[in-house]
């Protein structure tokens, strides 16, 4: 008798000999639940299946899979939908009032230009003022905003909950409007991140028990599976998606310790438990842990993230995370606990604290574990001991998805690389490199093209592949070096933009007046770094070079008043060295004055400036304006392509 053991992967893609059958069709990929067309191609292919036909079909099927999805939203866009045919509830989560403010004002927008269905109810829950409380507080304040509006009503609703509190610093042009709000190179008028969330996820209520969906506002997941597969969420308990990755993605995500898979069958889709959730594990934990599968052959598995088209002989993968549902009970039973606790007073995950206590495998270990924590408070062991003891004994399915794809787009360079150079996701979702603008001059060097978003870009105008221009207007002396994000702003004057530049200009209102500042700095410079004295700041580095430099060049002293908010958190995020104008173009030919100076180290006196920090430009962020701006684009691109008709 013939015996063979191997990893899910391989059994969801069919890659073994079965003794007691033999010959070239027990070592192909099983096709009982590929498409027709498909199955056609495979047996024209035979015995001599070849693995890169395997990917390229595989790819297909992804993208065929995202056109119906996208398809079927659009189709929805503008017009009510039906019992049970979309989420009852759309929530949003925001850090802050003024995130609130600003969330609702785009989503009033959106609804006035019909851009979203009707019928369904959209909120913007705001975490409570004080402490900041991670997106595992802003889960349970959400519950408790839904308890307050609907009573016992909601024990009856699908419920999409997006998470987008952050400030975004490492994506900034993200910062003032929101990452749902982010825009996408696709779709007439463009989709924002919003839109595509709820097109990838169209299936999802109808086939789904009330409860709620939680997700994060800057990934996005593909997947593929049969025809007449749908992606079920109808256990009691937590339900999690679960994407193959390579170790090194991870290293960095939620990693699932699998129960055995039960078949030999081919499955793009497999339902399973998690014995074990393991939260930005070592690569040593995950092989510890047993979560790490290893190929005997090839297999056309895809490896979320795109870094790797498909597994090869030698590589080793994990299944990570990406959304998790949770049924109506499971909601009722963590806002009970939210009740009990009362104020929240330190950053709680949704991931890391709630999910890692799930699964028969799951131990109070875990929680004493402060490594993956950006700032460790004294309750927080506390709060996630008592999170685990109430949440032990919760089961936690997972939906495997053998052919998916997991994308993040939370930092500049994730950014710039999927919009301009991978192509994988360019093919998948169908991203332009011209999406709704006024732009005629696309150049392609080395597999990379400029992205231009809603845009009007004069046809002398040079921007280098690898940059990404989204809101923006530019004259014909404008010339983007490459790897640049412009967002928002305004360029008509003679301007040379240096490689790997970030530009994005914002409205303020200050003292009842409109003004303009434009935050500029290197897309590689890290905002988020901090130091805690003044002395320190020399470890700073702006468009990499000294900060202390940059502010000799600027004229600037190093004084306390130099920053904004909290002192013994010095960073280039509340430096004050943004200057604030009284138009949106003085604001970027100013700020471009500054980096020109760094670049050529020349002088340029700041001194005569208002200036403003990153934080504080947030806090003054005039919404109305900008998105009055981005209207007055979208109307001329609309006229400008009806006039070509």
């Amino acid at each position: 008798m013939a015996v063979s053991v191997q990893s899910p992967a391989l059994r969801g893609r069919g890659f073994v000999r079965d003794a007691r059958k033999g010959g070239a069709e027990a070592s192909r990929p099983g096709t009982r639940h590929l498409p027709v067309r498909m199955r056609i191609v495979l047996r024209c292919l035979g015995a001599g299946w070849d693995m890169e036909a395997a990917r390229v079909f595989s790819d297909a099927s992804l993208r065929e899979a995202t056109e119906r999805k996208l398809r079927r939203f659009s189709k929805l866009r503008g017009k009510p939908v039906a019992a049970g045919e979309f989420w009852d509830i759309v929530a949003i989560t925001a850090a802050d009032e003024k995130q609130e403010l600003a969330y609702k004002q785009q989503l009033s927008e959106k609804m006035k230009r019909k851009e979203l269905p009707l019928g369904a109810q959209y909120h913007v829950f705001v975490d409570p003022a004080g402490a900041k409380i991670g997106n595992g507080g802003s889960t349970l304040c959400a519950l408790r905003c839904l308890e307050k509006l609907y009573g016992d009503k909601w024990n009856s609703f699908t419920i999409l909950l997006i998470h987008s509190g952050g400030y975004s610093q490492r994506l900034p042009s993200a910062s003032a409007l929101g990452k749902i709000f982010t825009a996408l190179p696709l779709g007439d008028p463009i989709y924002q991140m919003l839109e595509l969330k709820l097109a990838m996820y169209i299936d999802f209520p109808s086939h789904m028990n009330p409860g709620i969906l939680v997700t994060c506002a800057d990934d996005i997941e593909l997947y593929g599976i049969g025809e007449f597969e749908f992606i079920k969420f109808d256990k009691p308990g937590f339900t999690a998606l679960a994407h193959p990755s390579s170790l090194s993605v991870g290293t960095t995500h939620g990693v699932f310790v699998l129960k055995p898979f039960n078949h030999l069958k081919y499955r793009d889709v497999e339902y399973t438990c998690c014995h074990r959730f393991l939260h930005k594990p070592s690569i040593e934990e995950m092989h510890q842990y047993n979560a790490v599968y290893k190929p005997g052959s090839f297999s056309s598995v895809h490896f979320a993230g795109g870094d790797t088209a498909y597994l090869k002989l030698d590589s080793e993968y994990v299944y990570t995370d990406s959304l998790f549902y949770m049924d109506h009970q499971s909601a009722k039973k963590l806002l009970a606990f939210y009740e009990e606790i009362g104020t929240l007073n330190c950053e709680i995950d949704a991931y890391g604290d709630f999910l890692q206590a799930l699964g028969p495998g799951a131990t109070v270990e875990y929680t004493r574990n402060t490594s993956n924590v950006t700032k460790e408070e004294s309750e927080l062991v506390d709060m996630r001991q008592r999170i685990f003891h109430f949440l032990k004994g919760t089961p936690l399915n997972v939906v495997v998805l053998n052919n998916s794809k997991f994308y993040h787009l939370g930092t500049t360079e994730e950014y710039l690389f999927h919009f301009t150079s991978d192509n994988n996701i360019k093919s998948e979702l169908g991203l332009q490199p011209v999406a709704f603008s006024i732009f005629p001059n696309i150049t392609e060097c080395s597999g990379k093209t400029s992205c231009i978003i809603q845009s009007i870009v004069d046809s002398r105008c040079s921007v280098a592949p690898g940059s990404v221009v989204e809101y923006s207007r530019l004259g014909p002396d404008v010339s983007v070096g490459e790897n640049c994000i412009i967002s928002g702003s305004h360029i008509m004057t003679k301007a040379v933009l240096s490689p790997c530049s970030f530009v994005c200009s914002i409205s303020l209102k200050i003292n009842g007046h409109l003004k303009y500042s434009t935050m500029a700095f290197g897309v590689q410079d890290n905002l988020k770094k901090n130091v805690k004295i003044l002395s320190d700041i020399k470890s700073l580095q702006f468009f990499g070079i000294c900060f202390l430099s940059c502010l000799d060049i600027w004229n600037l002293k190093v004084k306390e008043e130099l920053f904004s908010g909290n002192k013994t958190q010095l960073s280039l995020w509340n430096a004050r060295i943004f200057p604030v104008c009284s138009s949106l173009s003085d604001s970027v030919t100013t700020s471009l004055e500054m980096l020109s100076a760094i670049k050529n180290k020349s002088t340029f006196n700041l001194n005569s400036y208002e200036l403003l920090s990153i934080e504080e430009m947030l806090a003054y962020k005039d919404v109305e304006d900008m998105i009055t701006y981005r209207e007055q684009i979208f109307l001329e691109i609309s006229l400008n392509k009806k006039s070509d008709l």
